[in-house]
Protein backbone atom coordinates (compact mmCIF):
# COMPACT_ATOMS: atom_id res chain seq x y z
CA UNK A 1 0.00 0.00 0.00
CA UNK A 2 2.84 2.44 1.15
CA UNK A 3 4.49 1.51 -2.36
CA UNK A 4 2.24 2.25 -4.16
CA UNK A 5 1.07 5.64 -2.91
CA UNK A 6 4.83 6.16 -3.12
CA UNK A 7 4.36 5.74 -7.17
CA UNK A 8 0.92 7.57 -7.43
CA UNK A 9 3.24 10.39 -5.67
CA UNK A 10 6.38 10.14 -7.85
CA UNK A 11 4.03 10.65 -11.05
CA UNK A 12 2.12 13.40 -10.27
CA UNK A 13 3.62 17.00 -11.59
CA UNK A 14 5.33 18.93 -9.24
CA UNK A 15 3.28 21.74 -9.08
CA UNK A 16 0.24 19.18 -8.48
CA UNK A 17 2.54 18.58 -4.58
CA UNK A 18 2.60 21.86 -3.97
CA UNK A 19 -0.93 22.37 -4.27
CA UNK A 20 -1.85 19.32 -2.44
CA UNK A 21 0.19 20.12 0.31
CA UNK A 22 -1.74 23.68 1.34
CA UNK A 23 -5.00 21.60 1.26
CA UNK A 24 -3.61 19.47 3.88
CA UNK A 25 -5.38 20.56 7.51
CA UNK A 26 -1.59 20.23 9.12
CA UNK A 27 0.78 21.41 6.79
CA UNK A 28 -1.34 24.37 4.68
CA UNK A 29 0.94 27.38 3.49
CA UNK A 30 3.72 26.25 6.27
CA UNK A 31 4.71 23.39 4.53
CA UNK A 32 3.95 24.06 1.02
CA UNK A 33 5.67 26.95 0.58
CA UNK A 34 8.71 25.48 1.42
CA UNK A 35 8.24 22.64 -0.16
CA UNK A 36 7.83 24.45 -3.88
CA UNK A 37 10.89 26.55 -2.76
CA UNK A 38 12.64 22.97 -2.59
CA UNK A 39 11.16 21.82 -5.51
CA UNK A 40 12.90 24.93 -7.87
CA UNK A 41 9.89 27.19 -8.47
CA UNK A 42 10.19 30.61 -8.09
CA UNK A 43 9.01 32.75 -4.72
CA UNK A 44 6.08 33.55 -6.78
CA UNK A 45 4.86 30.04 -8.12
CA UNK A 46 5.31 28.74 -5.01
CA UNK A 47 3.26 31.73 -2.89
CA UNK A 48 0.47 30.93 -5.95
CA UNK A 49 0.21 27.07 -5.74
CA UNK A 50 0.26 27.67 -1.95
CA UNK A 51 -2.50 30.08 -1.40
CA UNK A 52 -4.53 28.49 -4.39
CA UNK A 53 -3.94 24.68 -2.52
CA UNK A 54 -5.12 26.75 0.67
CA UNK A 55 -8.04 28.32 -0.97
CA UNK A 56 -9.63 24.92 -1.67
CA UNK A 57 -11.03 23.81 1.24
CA UNK A 58 -12.33 27.31 2.42
CA UNK A 59 -16.02 27.31 0.83
CA UNK A 60 -17.12 24.20 1.64
CA UNK A 61 -15.96 24.09 5.30
CA UNK A 62 -17.52 27.29 5.67
CA UNK A 63 -20.72 25.99 4.15
CA UNK A 64 -20.73 22.41 4.98
CA UNK A 65 -19.10 21.75 8.22
CA UNK A 66 -21.74 23.10 10.56
CA UNK A 67 -24.57 21.35 8.97
CA UNK A 68 -22.85 17.89 9.32
CA UNK A 69 -21.47 18.56 12.81
CA UNK A 70 -25.38 19.03 13.52
CA UNK A 71 -26.11 15.60 11.80
CA UNK A 72 -23.46 13.62 13.62
CA UNK A 73 -24.56 15.23 16.86
CA UNK A 74 -27.55 13.07 16.77
CA UNK A 75 -25.49 9.95 17.40
CA UNK A 76 -24.12 9.70 20.78
CA UNK A 77 -21.04 7.81 18.95
CA UNK A 78 -20.37 11.36 17.84
CA UNK A 79 -21.49 13.16 20.33
CA UNK A 80 -18.88 13.24 22.75
CA UNK A 81 -16.38 13.93 20.06
CA UNK A 82 -17.96 16.90 18.51
CA UNK A 83 -18.80 18.61 21.67
CA UNK A 84 -14.88 17.84 22.41
CA UNK A 85 -13.49 19.29 19.53
CA UNK A 86 -15.92 22.61 19.77
CA UNK A 87 -14.91 23.24 23.18
CA UNK A 88 -10.92 22.78 22.30
CA UNK A 89 -11.72 25.07 18.87
CA UNK A 90 -13.71 27.45 21.08
CA UNK A 91 -10.40 27.82 23.56
CA UNK A 92 -7.79 28.22 20.99
CA UNK A 93 -9.36 30.71 18.62
CA UNK A 94 -10.46 32.85 21.90
CA UNK A 95 -10.00 35.91 19.54
CA UNK A 96 -12.54 35.02 17.45
CA UNK A 97 -15.41 35.16 19.76
CA UNK A 98 -14.29 38.28 20.98
CA UNK A 99 -13.43 40.33 17.70
CA UNK A 100 -15.44 38.28 15.35
CA UNK A 101 -14.53 39.36 12.07
CA UNK A 102 -11.31 41.28 12.52
CA UNK A 103 -10.15 38.02 15.59
CA UNK A 104 -10.72 35.73 12.56
CA UNK A 105 -8.37 37.39 9.86
CA UNK A 106 -5.62 37.65 12.90
CA UNK A 107 -6.37 34.05 13.70
CA UNK A 108 -5.62 33.00 10.08
CA UNK A 109 -3.06 35.19 9.33
CA UNK A 110 -0.47 34.18 11.94
CA UNK A 111 1.34 31.31 10.73
CA UNK A 112 1.44 29.26 14.15
CA UNK A 113 0.56 25.73 14.77
CA UNK A 114 -3.19 25.12 15.38
CA UNK A 115 -3.75 28.08 13.25
CA UNK A 116 -4.45 28.92 9.42
CA UNK A 117 -7.74 28.58 6.85
CA UNK A 118 -8.62 25.26 8.34
CA UNK A 119 -8.86 26.13 12.16
CA UNK A 120 -10.36 29.81 11.15
CA UNK A 121 -13.05 27.96 8.85
CA UNK A 122 -14.48 25.51 11.27
CA UNK A 123 -14.17 28.54 14.30
CA UNK A 124 -16.20 30.97 11.94
CA UNK A 125 -18.57 28.09 11.86
CA UNK A 126 -18.80 27.72 15.41
CA UNK A 127 -19.48 30.99 16.66
CA UNK A 128 -21.60 31.65 13.46
CA UNK A 129 -19.97 34.27 11.60
CA UNK A 130 -21.60 35.31 8.35
CA UNK A 131 -20.46 33.48 5.32
CA UNK A 132 -19.12 36.49 3.46
CA UNK A 133 -17.29 38.39 6.52
CA UNK A 134 -15.74 34.86 7.53
CA UNK A 135 -14.96 34.21 4.03
CA UNK A 136 -13.11 37.58 3.42
CA UNK A 137 -11.21 37.39 6.88
CA UNK A 138 -9.85 33.59 6.06
CA UNK A 139 -9.11 34.45 2.46
CA UNK A 140 -7.36 37.96 4.02
CA UNK A 141 -5.23 36.29 6.42
CA UNK A 142 -4.23 33.55 4.57
CA UNK A 143 -2.55 35.80 2.15
CA UNK A 144 -1.22 37.80 4.65
CA UNK A 145 0.08 34.46 6.27
CA UNK A 146 1.45 33.06 2.75
CA UNK A 147 3.59 36.17 2.18
CA UNK A 148 5.04 35.95 5.95
CA UNK A 149 6.03 32.36 5.49
CA UNK A 150 7.31 33.05 2.03
CA UNK A 151 9.52 36.13 3.32
CA UNK A 152 10.75 33.75 6.65
CA UNK A 153 11.79 31.37 3.25
CA UNK A 154 13.29 34.04 1.46
CA UNK A 155 15.42 35.35 4.34
CA UNK A 156 16.93 32.20 5.13
CA UNK A 157 17.91 31.83 1.58
CA UNK A 158 19.28 35.93 1.22
CA UNK A 159 15.93 37.47 0.53
CA UNK A 160 16.88 40.70 1.44
CA UNK A 161 19.48 40.88 -1.37
CA UNK A 162 17.39 39.15 -4.39
CA UNK A 163 14.27 40.61 -3.31
CA UNK A 164 14.41 43.72 -0.78
CA UNK A 165 11.42 45.51 -1.92
CA UNK A 166 8.98 42.30 -1.36
CA UNK A 167 10.87 41.38 1.97
CA UNK A 168 10.89 44.78 3.73
CA UNK A 169 6.65 44.73 2.69
CA UNK A 170 6.18 41.64 4.13
CA UNK A 171 8.06 42.62 7.44
CA UNK A 172 6.12 45.50 7.46
CA UNK A 173 2.80 43.80 7.33
CA UNK A 174 4.32 40.66 9.59
CA UNK A 175 5.01 43.93 12.40
CA UNK A 176 1.41 45.39 12.20
CA UNK A 177 0.02 41.72 12.27
CA UNK A 178 1.95 40.99 15.66
CA UNK A 179 1.16 44.93 17.11
CA UNK A 180 -2.69 43.96 16.64
CA UNK A 181 -2.41 40.81 17.76
CA UNK A 182 -0.24 41.39 21.21
CA UNK A 183 -2.62 44.31 22.13
CA UNK A 184 -5.65 42.84 21.23
CA UNK A 185 -7.44 43.64 24.61
CA UNK A 186 -6.30 46.93 24.37
CA UNK A 187 -7.90 47.72 20.88
CA UNK A 188 -10.89 45.79 22.11
CA UNK A 189 -11.20 47.95 24.82
CA UNK A 190 -11.19 51.38 22.89
CA UNK A 191 -13.99 49.49 20.00
CA UNK A 192 -15.68 48.43 23.12
CA UNK A 193 -15.33 52.15 24.99
CA UNK A 194 -16.27 53.77 21.18
CA UNK A 195 -19.57 51.84 21.00
CA UNK A 196 -21.01 52.69 24.36
CA UNK A 197 -20.02 56.39 23.79
CA UNK A 198 -22.53 56.13 20.38
CA UNK A 199 -24.83 54.21 22.46
CA UNK A 200 -24.94 56.93 25.21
Amino acid sequence: MIELIRQWVDKLPAEWLVVFMAALPVSELRGAIPLGLALGFSPQKAFLLSVAGNFIPIVPLLIGFRPLSDALLRFKRWENWINRFYSQTKQRAEIIQKYETLGLLLFVAVPLPMTGAWTGCLAASIFRLRFWYAFLAVTMGMVIAGLIVLTACLVGKEGFKRFPILTLLVLFLLVVVWIVYIFKKEIGRVFTHKEKSGNI
